[in-house]
């Protein structure tokens, strides 16, 4: 019992209702009392006073409850003169107090329901209004916090205490013959109070296999990856796990040496052979300096064993140092880690520069290049095409297809599951739908299910009918009742029939531009550097108009999205010309267009915001348009997934109605149905369209015109991305070591 609680039952020996002694309970048992409560005249005063309590106890007891609720709320409450609203007829009420004087306790609620009741119902809608949300607030604290479980248990550790924690040393040796496969059978999996697997079973393919993980956005992909990459999910210990999820941090350490320190094993080990061998060889040059100096070293027999111990125990265990530095191959490890950087976009200067040098994106290149150097049987990648370009990409792709352990790799990009995947994974509905072979393979697999389970229905739901037909025609029939309850029997004892799943269908659609007269946008012989004395791009020519699709690709740096500055005027050419349209619109689509977004509005807010003078049903129609439908448009964006934010960018993109549209790496955030609606949308627009796209299958499907930058050029490519692709592979793999 609460102290406001002991106050109430001490000055009323007969008791009150105890829906009001809960009610006085739950206020001060509260955790975060609201400052701004004023519970005891709003609330319980008048509650106080339609039970017949006496004026002096009222007093005395809302006083001593005042008193505590300043005392807990650090607030003072002025008491001020409480307004009737509405006249109240004093002979009724004392009639109606004598009569209450009787009874020993009241049925609040038969009082609330009452027609002639006296308790102020606004007080007590009011309060709990309050309380609820109240209830509502806590319930969000605890689901924010239940989020924020994993971030806050990494926090506390660093990368060193968790991969020896998940990771444990073992001798390869030791576990050579052990099953490598993962079988998990009923697992759950929880994101704070989001269900994200129920009753499921994780099967990971054997060594050398490599399984793709797809699902829409925000079903929890990364989540169960982050679950297996902790142990949380009872993946044998024997088996090592790396997850790559984020960029590394920024300090002084040179790039490839944070890659060889990504081997917490192989670190230590080798910081433990040098103790050793440190050790050692100051023990014999301490001998060899005696017996040099001819000085005989008095030593008791205890003092000598121990010593003598002390070096048999270095030299047992700079052995066994030894062998598990050959197990592990720590010898070739500057060679193999300077081979994935160069793979992965850096040069022999860049391998040597401090990892704060580097922006984000090439810092997860340094991430990716870490879990690739430490060789885990688990490797788990999450999204590793979303920073890289075209050509790291292409290379990755080539790189897995020999990847001697076990991959588990989530990725919208459609192309590079095909180039890696051997065994595709469906994440849907709190379950795991498995399918041989890659992403092409998969979808139809996944198509021919569809079709046959909707057969399946179909004829079952027509002998269900026909059932049925014949048990209304002769039910009441007395020739044919026996024949008709048989068919009854029959029915009630076939299992529930359920339709096959179907899946949602997203859609996109652009507002479509009005026509004007080229020329829309041209560069002549344009020349453009940072710097004077270092130009980016020379010599570039390019015309752009209402029919272009044209795809940019080429490495990070090479100038591709200084290019696209370039076209929406945001850069001004060092020379050459460049040619613009009057009346032409343009739309930007940024690679960090999230930063453009009011994370504090929801999405129908934002959009009234940027372009006003439409209803709030025009605003989510147009929304609707970009699947951001229902109840998600009047979500704060700040929560809503990347994918969603990226499809209220293009939304707002749409209403600018630009007669062309300048996409930089706009598939980064799209789930796979995502990536279909854009494609589809901008494939009918009637605008131009240029893009910068890591992305094959997009470029594939969108784009009639490939153009590399490379060398400060800016060329048309006569072959498709397969080819480009190609060429960088083979070029990797002739370039001299």
């Amino acid at each position: 019992m609460t102290e406001a609680a002991k106050i109430v039952s001490e000055c009323f020996s007969a008791g009150l209702d105890y829906p009001i002694m809960d009610y006085i309970s739950g206020l001060w048992a509260e955790t975060e009392p609201d400052v701004d409560d004023d519970p005891v005249n709003t609330f319980i005063r008048p509650l106080l006073e339609t039970e017949a309590v006496p004026e002096m106890d009222v007093e005395r007891v809302c006083a001593a409850l005042q008193a505590l609720w300043e005392k807990q709320t650090g607030a003072v409450v002025e008491r001020k003169p409480q307004v009737l609203e509405k006249a109240l007829d004093m002979r009724r009420a004392e009639h109606l107090s004598k009569k209450q004087t009787i009874v020993s306790a009241v049925d609040i609620a038969s009082v609330v329901k009452a027609r002639d009741t006296q308790v102020n119902l606004k007080a007590l809608e009011k309060a709990e209004a309050k309380i609820v949300a109240k209830m509502q607030k806590r319930d969000r604290k605890n689901a924010y916090e239940g989020s924020k479980l994993m971030d806050a248990h990494k926090a506390q550790k660093s990368y060193e205490e968790l991969f020896l924690e998940v990771n444990p040393l073992q001798s390869p040796s030791a576990n050579k013959g052990k099953s490598k496969d993962i079988h998990l059978e009923n697992i759950d999996v929880n994101f704070g109070s989001l269900r994200i697997l129920s009753n499921a079973t994780l099967t990971l393919p054997m060594d050398g296999d490599r399984a793709g993980l797809i699902g829409r956005n925000g079903i929890g992909k990364s989540t169960l990856l982050r679950a297996m990459a902790l142990r949380e999910v009872a993946i044998p210990q024997h088996i090592s796990i790396l997850y790559v999820q984020q960029e590394v941090i920024g300090d002084e350490t040179p790039a490839i040496e944070s890659v060889l320190q990504a081997d917490v094993h192989r670190t230590r080990l080798m910081a433990e052979e040098a103790e050793l061998n440190a050790l050692l060889q100051s023990m014999e040059e301490a001998d060899a300096k005696a017996e040099k100096e001819g000085v005989k070293v008095e030593e008791d027999e205890q003092k000598d064993k121990k010593r003598n111990r002390k070096a048999d125990d270095a030299t047992a265990r700079l052995g066994e140092v030894q062998k598990l530095l050959v197990e592990i191959d720590a010898d070739s490890g500057p060679s193999r880690a300077a081979e994935l950087m160069a793979g992965l976009g850096f040069s022999a200067s860049d391998q040597l520069m401090p990892t704060k040098a580097f922006s984000g994106g090439w810092r997860m290149r340094i991430s990716l290049a870490r879990a690739l150097f430490c060789k885990p049987d688990l490797l788990l990648l999450d999204e590793p095409s979303n920073n890289l370009d075209l050509n790291a990409l292409a290379w990755l792709e080539d790189y897995l297809q020999t990847w001697p352990s076990t991959l588990f790799v989530v990725s919208h990009d459609r192309a590079f599951l095909d180039a890696v995947a051997t065994d595709i994974i469906h994440q849907h509905n709190e379950r795991l739908d498995y399918y041989k072979g890659n992403f092409k393979q998969f979808y139809a697999t996944k198509s021919e299910r569809a079709k046959q389970q909707r057969r399946e229905y179909d004829s079952q739901l027509q002998y269900r009918q026909h059932l049925q037909a014949f048990i209304d025609r002769w039910r009441y029939n007395a020739n044919r009742a026996a024949q008709a309850q048989s068919k009854i029997k029959i029915l009630e004892k076939l299992p529930e029939l359920t339709p096959p799943e179907e899946d949602d269908v997203v859609t996109f659609k652009f507002i479509e531009t009005e026509k004007i007269s080229p020329p829309l946008l041209q560069l002549s012989e344009v020349a453009f550097g940072y710097t004077k004395d270092k130009p980016l791009l020379a010599g570039v020519n390019i015309d752009v108009s209402l029919d272009s699709r044209l795809g940019l690709i080429g490495a990070n740096g090479a100038g591709k999205s200084t290019l696209m500055k370039l076209l929406i005027g945001e850069l001004n050419p060092t020379s050459g010309q460049q040619s613009r349209n009057g009346r032409l619109r343009i739309a930007y689509f940024a690679q960090h267009h999230i930063d453009s977004l009011d994370l504090t509005v929801n999405s129908v807010a934002f959009l009234a915001k940027m372009f006003p003078g439409k209803t709030e049903q025009e605003y989510r129609q147009h929304l609707g348009a970009f699947g951001i439908t229902g109840m998600t448009s009047l979500q704060l964006i700040g929560t809503l997934s990347g994918g969603q934010k990226s499809r209220v960018s293009f939304a707002t993109l749409s209403l600018q109605r630009p007669h062309i549209l300048l996409l930089d790496e706009p598939t980064n955030h799209l789930d796979i149905e995502g990536l279909d609606a854009l494609m589809a949308a901008l494939k009918v627009w009637n605008g131009g369209v240029i893009v910068i796209s890591h992305d094959s299958t997009f470029l594939h499907t969108v784009c009639n015109e490939l153009w590399v930058c490379a060398d400060r050029k800016v060329e048309k490519f006569y072959g498709d991305v397969t080819e480009y692709k190609n060429i960088i592979v083979n070029n990797a793999k002739n370039k001299p070591t």
